[in-house]
């Protein structure tokens, strides 16, 4: 038995390619695909198990390629000969065995074994790496002794996972880097994907509808957190109304989260491309804006934005992300195929975030969503969290209004321990009307104190005494 096996490759090399595909007995050819969406197409349908793309396919890269490789299929590279800038490209892009299209049948052979080997699931659905090495007539598989790995792998929203649900590290050579040194973020250094595991932590600042003042928290707590010798990236990942950067006076036009994920995309985000897209809005703080516009939310892939969190976290101690309020994750329920997510961006944020600080509004319409959301949080991350209720004032739930939001989350959420800012709408209008944070334009503010607080908790340590910052000149320099 052989595997069916889908192409997608230049026009120039398809027809000895194929021929020479045809007479493998590891796979048999079932399509040649003309272009990149027949092969997604094909790819959903479940036709095949094995895809052969070209370095030279247009709209080919990173999302294609994990799009394959969620779909169940094993990828194979095929460039021009002697073309390493193609084949750079591919290994960028995640397809780990890479070959020149005009190998002759035993390189492509041996090209196959490896690939099953390296990646085939051991489902009982699926022909087990044995019966495959039986049917290509090779014997039996080596054993660990020969070199071979006996845990398949399969990479699933930017991890590499082993088949009994253990998370593992890949041989760095297969990404194509020389020196096979892992990076903090626990990724090699072209994004492809490990265990989210790295120096820098992640913290997701999520609240639920009806803002809370998710933005507000984020922005201040970075800002609290942010010094020249342990500084902060603050992210925008917002696909609802990124408004980080009207905050905080910073252009429209500005690099942000969309180069970023390009460029994630692309291969091509290392830690000298995210400094030049981070703007610098103050002494340790730094910026990746959101979308400009609301309807660009398709540009934020669920595998890219991981892919940016990781990079950040390599580069900083700590990066903020501020994300929508909505967590459904239903688009299978409209779409027969693979369907982008508008809150994928939250989503995969929350999937590899160290901290979260959920925000609530202190009024009890806001208390009720917060309560609410909270639930639906749990089904989402198992991460640490820090409950913030925001704009606490006695004019919404009466005198001494810090207790009773205490004793109303108590009764109604069991919490016994969350943070409380007290409301200063005046002084965050100030704020934002200068394009500043608080600790920039009110260190005195009476909201400074819970925002701080919170700044403590999601780094395990305190803070440096409070004082004024001086305000810099916003650069893009590294």
């Amino acid at each position: 038995m052989s595997l069916p096996l889908l192409t997608a490759v230049t026009p120039q090399y398809e027809a000895q390619l194929t021929t020479r595909l045809g007479q493998s007995r590891t796979v048999h050819v079932v399509r040649r695909c003309a272009d990149l969406a027949e092969l997604l197409g094909a790819a959903a349908a479940g036709v095949a198990r094995v895809a052969v793309v070209s370095a030279e396919l247009r709209g080919l890269d990173r999302a294609a390629t994990q799009d394959l490789t969620d779909r169940g299929l094993l990828v194979l590279g095929v460039h021009r000969p002697g073309d390493e800038a193609g084949q750079r490209s591919l290994r960028r892009w995640g397809v780990q065995v890479v070959l020149s299209a005009d190998v002759e049948l035993p390189g492509l052979d041996a090209a196959l074994t490896e690939l099953i080997d390296r990646g085939w699931p051991q489902h009982a659905d699926h022909p087990s790496r044995a019966a495959q090495r039986s049917a290509a007539g090779m014997g039996p598989a080596p054993g660990p002794a020969d070199g071979d790995d006996a845990s398949t792998t399969t990479a699933s929203g930017g991890r590499r996972t082993s088949v009994d649900g253990s998370v593992e590290n890949t041989d760095p050579s297969d990404h194509g880097r020389g020196n096979g040194t892992e990076t903090a973020a626990g990724r090699t250094p072209d994004g492809a994907g490990v265990d989210h595991a790295c120096d820098g932590q992640v913290v997701v600042v999520w609240g639920p509808v009806g803002s809370p003042g998710r933005t507000t928290v984020a922005v201040n707590v970075a800002a609290e957190l942010a010094e020249r010798n342990e500084p902060v990236i603050l992210v925008d990942l917002d696909t609802y109304g990124a408004s980080v950067a009207q905050v905080l006076a910073v252009l429209d036009e500005a690099p942000g989260v969309a180069a970023a994920t390009r460029a994630a995309d692309q291969g091509s985000l290392d830690d000298e491309a995210l400094g030049r897209m981070a703007l610098q809005v103050a002494p340790g703080m730094r910026v990746l804006t959101g979308m400009p516009r609301p309807d660009r939310w398709t540009e934020l892939r669920d595998h890219a934005v991981q892919d940016v969190l990781a990079a950040c976290a390599r580069l900083v101690p700590t990066t903020v992300v501020d994300v929508g309020f909505c967590l459904e994750s239903d688009e299978e329920l409209s779409f027969d195929t693979l369907a982008p997510r508008r809150n994928g961006a939250a989503l995969s944020a929350l999937e590899v975030a160290d901290h979260v600080v959920v925000v609530g509004s202190g009024d009890p319409v806001g208390l009720q969503r917060l309560v609410r959301g909270l639930d639906q949080l749990a089904h989402v991350t198992s991460a640490p969290s820090t409950v913030v209720v925001n704009r606490v004032r006695p004019a919404a739930v009466g005198k001494d209004p810090a207790r009773r939001v205490r004793e109303a989350l108590h009764r109604f959420a069991g919490l016994t321990d969350i943070v409380v800012v007290t409301d200063d709408q005046p002084g965050v209008d100030a704020a934002v009307l200068a394009g500043r944070t608080l600790r920039e334009s009110r260190p005195g503010s009476p909201a400074r104190p819970g925002l701080r607080e919170v700044a403590a908790r999601v780094t395990g340590r305190a803070l440096p005494a409070p004082r004024r910052s001086r305000r810099v000149r916003r650069t893009t320099a590294v």
